[in-house]
């Protein structure tokens, strides 16, 4: 769409909805609609998206934290953290260091669906994987946060992720409930909605991503819902396994088909 070209061109202006419903040759009310269900987000968030996009960029080469706020585009410097701290879970100047300055503790357990590490900050869990070995699952996290401070867990540092372990463990191995621990979710806007959305699934039920797409006021924002779903990080605990192809099929999974049957099975039987 033009619009969107347009937005992305003059990210780093004052754009206001009726500039661009004129510039479309639409209402207002029209053009917010038809951005919507084509973007999964309004005009106004898709700038903001831009921005925090070049924002993040403008740190990671080096940028000194207020040149980076004001060349992206954001008008005060209060706004912009704001903005940071919600879209990527952490102060500007930590994530320009590659989450340095944070600590992030982490452990790996052996589960029904093979090894899974958890790792969390101080406000909450903010990785949940599975993979084969823990060389991997210690790769993707580093990858995550490459300048964090990352410690293993033992029990006496860190008793909240121990516990938090062993919850999620009788979840998948057991069948128990799963557990409302505190999240430490890092995405975008839409993102945050779509997994906002994911945790008020009950457990035993199932969406397809089109209804997902429907119960959160986007529609058509379908491939945009199934893209947060993948992006996920925090697996299980953000129940991205509760949706499936519109024809019941299930559709894709980042840990793998086998693990996304395995715990709906689980579920099923428990609910």
């Amino acid at each position: 769409m033009a619009i969107a070209r347009h937005i992305e061109d003059h990210a780093d202006e004052r754009l206001t909805l009726a500039s661009l419903a004129e510039m479309a040759g639409l209402s207002p009310s029209r053009l917010q609609k038809v951005f919507k269900d084509a973007f999964g987000v309004s005009p106004k968030a898709y700038q903001d998206a831009v921005r925090m996009r070049r924002f993040r960029q403008s740190l990671k080469d080096g940028e000194r934290v207020t040149d980076a706020i004001f060349s992206s585009g954001f008008g005060s410097v209060s706004r912009v953290y704001g903005e940071a701290i919600r879209d990527i879970g952490m102060t500007p100047k930590a994530y320009r260091a590659g989450g340095a300055g944070e600590v992030i503790v982490y452990a790996c357990r052996a589960t029904a669906l093979g090894l899974m590490a958890m790792a969390a900050t101080d406000r909450g869990v903010c990785f949940v994987q599975f993979g084969d070995d823990e060389e991997s699952l210690m790769a993707r996290l580093v990858a995550e946060f490459p300048n964090a401070q990352l410690r293993a867990s033992p029990a006496q540092n860190a008793p909240e992720l121990d516990a938090w372990m062993e919850a999620l463990d009788l979840h998948i191995s057991k069948g128990a409930p799963r557990p409302d621990l505190p999240l430490d979710m890092r995405g975008t806007a839409f993102q945050m909605k779509v997994w906002q959305f994911l945790l008020s699934i009950r457990e035993g039920k199932v969406l397809s991503y089109s209804e997902v797409a429907a119960e959160i006021d986007n529609p058509r924002a379908v491939r945009a819902v199934a893209s947060a779903c993948a992006k996920n990080r925090i697996a299980v605990l953000i129940p991205c396994h509760r949706v499936l192809r519109g024809d019941g099929s299930l559709g894709g999974y980042r840990w793998g088909l086998e693990r996304k049957r395995a715990l709906l099975d689980t579920e099923s039987r428990s609910s």
